[in-house]
């Protein structure tokens, strides 16, 4: 690196840890009492972890970790009579937690923990020391700290390299990546987490670790697999976390359709494979967003197509097609989710936004009646606004006369859709009499009858829009006496 690579890094760095003194200022008023009430008691105390890496990058969330020398006995005590709550739900891992005003914070005790490589639970063992205290951590960009004194911030405090790390973009480990993986397995998927929210790549050595060891992920509750992956996807660039989760063989332990989408050319050969198709569609449906990543959405983007490989057909002409990949993806969606514990209404609206992703692509010119597209509306549900962001998120064509046209066709499908639900509650489509009207016109009991009739006129406000209480009644007689 030339001298003025190198002013320039060393410029960008005192920047960086000025912004981020600045930053953490901005939080003093929680900060310095509690540096005071440590020093006095003659305790050190740290800012460390995710604080410290977010203060630097620009992106602090208010979340304050520190880590000290005191028990945490020692620890209650000195927040007693300062905090406005104090518990100690996480006091078996030399974690006090505690609240003052809306600031909440978490100090643990230094630790040296030990594994058994076995489970990722350590058996804890507090220390004495910063440096060892660090060198334990997931990762050198969350091994940095800062002092706290009774002054609040003081010294920025980097033994293991965490700034440079930081500032070249790098996810790599304090210790040997093969240590740390095997202490605790799920790093690897949070190392995965970290390129999609930071837009980071991995360090060589750690890619290469997480090759070799990926079997250990196993090691990890489906519970806690879900959670970062949720993470991952809800990151800045989840299309780079997704690739890196497959890159690693991560994937294919936890997800194994998204990488068994590489196996199917999409028809119209526009992309290597549908994997990479999906990781477009993922792209367009985070640009599509409104304002806060939707994790349903995203989701559906990425699995959209992964009925494709099972549904694989190669034609007479060449071609390949992928007929009903949309039921067989819906129901592929449900089994994986629900084997990670996913909660019941996020599998089903991700199956429901699978299976209903290419129902667009029968609107041709316009061609659909306004009880098509009361049906599409009503099948959507609240799941309407996601579908319009999918369905338009799934335009990947290179031809841009075919993507305008698509565009368009999807742009007067909206405003039927518009015109139509000002005219009705496309929204509630009832039938246009309930089960007491029902029953009391047919003289019916409460029974399977009366929701088969129900069914019926349902239908017909579907084909036919609302229709006036007289006619209803018509053409229910009409029905009942044919049954």
């Amino acid at each position: 690196m030339t001298d003025p690579d190198l002013a320039a890094l060393a410029e960008r760095r005192t920047r960086l840890l000025a912004g981020a003194a600045a930053t953490l200022r901005t939080v003093s008023d929680v900060v310095e009492p509690l540096g005071a009430r440590f020093a006095e008691a003659g305790h050190q105390l740290y800012l460390v972890g995710g604080s410290v890496r977010d203060a630097i990058l620009g992106r602090f969330s208010g979340d304050l970790d520190f880590t000290t020398d005191a028990r945490p006995e020692q620890i209650q005590r000195l927040l007693r009579g300062w905090a406005d709550n104090v518990w100690d739900t996480g006091i078996d891992f030399g974690t006090i937690s505690a609240a003052k005003g809306d600031q909440q914070i978490e100090i643990t005790t230094f630790r040296s923990d030990s594994y058994d490589g076995q489970s990722r639970n350590p058996q804890v063992r507090f220390g004495d020391t910063l440096e060892a205290d660090l060198v334990r951590r997931d990762f050198s960009i969350n091994a940095m700290a800062v002092q706290i004194t009774a002054d609040g911030v003081g010294e920025f405090l980097d033994p293991l390299g965490g700034l440079d790390a930081l500032l070249a973009g790098v996810i790599d480990t304090p210790d040997a990546p093969e240590i740390s993986f095997n202490d605790d397995p799920l790093r690897m998927l949070r190392a995965v987490r970290f390129v999609s929210q930071l837009g980071f790549t991995l360090a060589p050595r750690v890619q290469e670790a997480i090759v070799a060891m990926v079997e250990q992920i196993d090691r990890i509750t489906v519970e806690r697999v879900a959670a970062e992956l949720d993470k991952m996807l809800l990151g800045e660039y989840p299309a780079d976390g997704i690739n890196m989760l497959c890159d690693t063989g991560l994937a294919e332990r936890v997800i194994p359709e998204i990488p068994g989408m590489k196996l199917a050319i999409d028809e119209h050969h526009q992309h290597k494979d549908v994997y990479w198709h999906s990781l477009t569609v993922l792209k367009q449906a985070v640009d599509l967003e409104d304002s806060d990543p939707d994790l349903i959405l995203r989701w559906a983007a990425i699995l959209h197509d992964i009925g494709k490989p099972a549904t694989r057909r190669h034609e007479p002409d060449g071609g390949v097609s992928f007929h009903h990949h949309e039921v067989v993806g819906a129901k592929m969606v449900r089994k994986r989710l629900r084997a990670l514990k996913y909660p019941k209404h996020v599998v089903e609206d991700v199956a429901q936004l699978v299976f209903l992703h290419l129902r667009f692509h029968g609107y041709g010119d316009g061609n659909w009646t306004d009880s098509a597209v009361r049906r599409y509306v009503t099948d959507a549900g609240d799941l309407l606004p996601r579908l319009h962001k999918l369905v338009r998120a799934d335009c990947t064509t290179r031809n841009k006369r075919r993507a305008r046209r698509l565009q368009e066709s999807y742009d007067d499908l909206e405003r039927r859709i518009a015109a139509i639900a000002e005219a009705e509650d496309l929204q509630r489509v009832r039938p246009d009499l309930d089960g007491n009207a029902i029953m009391e016109l047919l003289n019916l009991q409460p029974g399977p009858d009366v929701g088969k009739a129900w069914k019926f006129l349902k239908e017909l406000r579907l084909d036919r829009g609302p229709l006036s209480r007289e006619d209803a009644e018509a053409e229910l007689l009409a029905w009942w006496a044919q049954q």
